[in-house]
């Protein structure tokens, strides 16, 4: 058994995983389509196990109380996603956790991937957690890093840089598509650049 690992980012095209309090784009910068949307929901609809480390898994139980149902927060994969079993990583959080099929297991992220990496056959994917999967890359533990490009540049307000800070990796294109006529779907195999 060995469960396949991918890491499900979104990015603006200048490599931004965030922005500011004081951008004013909205879910996904806003430019979230029908394709798109079909294509998350069926995404989380398949069997997987989806693995959070503890600063994402903070941001989106916080985004889900508390976000306006227009801003894509409370879209259908979202909710989806939110159904799904996982695994939050963490030694700061104390359970119960406020998430509904969530288990919460301290120790190392890497040491936790490899054993649930070993001990199953179902994939396991993450969304967002940037230095959870940073750690997980140079481990060699991703098999696939998913990119989601959306047709924005946020250089004033953009924040977190989705792989600043990680190592060098050389990049095998799996697949690409697009989506809506204007957002960008990469999917790469990583390897650690010697």
């Amino acid at each position: 058994m060995t469960a396949t690992y991918t890491w499900d980012i979104f990015s603006t095209l200048d490599g931004y995983g965030s922005y500011n309090e004081h951008g004013d784009w909205g879910g996904y910068w806003g430019k979230q389509g029908p394709e798109f949307l079909a294509q998350r929901l069926a995404q989380y609809s398949e069997d997987v196990r989806l693995v959070l480390g503890a600063n994402t898994f903070r941001s989106f139980a916080q985004m889900l109380a508390t976000g306006p149902t227009d801003s894509g927060v409370h879209d259908n994969w979202v909710t989806r996603m939110r159904h799904l079993p996982t695994t939050v990583v963490s030694n700061t959080l104390v359970g119960p956790l406020d998430w509904p099929d969530a288990t919460l297991v301290p120790g190392d992220v890497t040491d936790a991937v490899a054993r649930l990496k070993a001990d199953s056959n179902t994939p396991l994917r993450s969304h967002g957690s940037l230095a959870s999967n940073h750690a997980l890359m140079a481990a060699g533990l991703v098999d696939a890093i998913q990119v989601t490009i959306f047709p924005v540049i946020s250089g004033s307000t953009g924040t977190e840089p989705i792989f600043g800070g990680a190592a060098d990796f050389d990049l095998e294109l799996l697949d690409s598509r697009t989506f809506d006529g204007n957002i960008q779907q990469l999917t790469y195999r990583p390897t650690l650049h010697p």
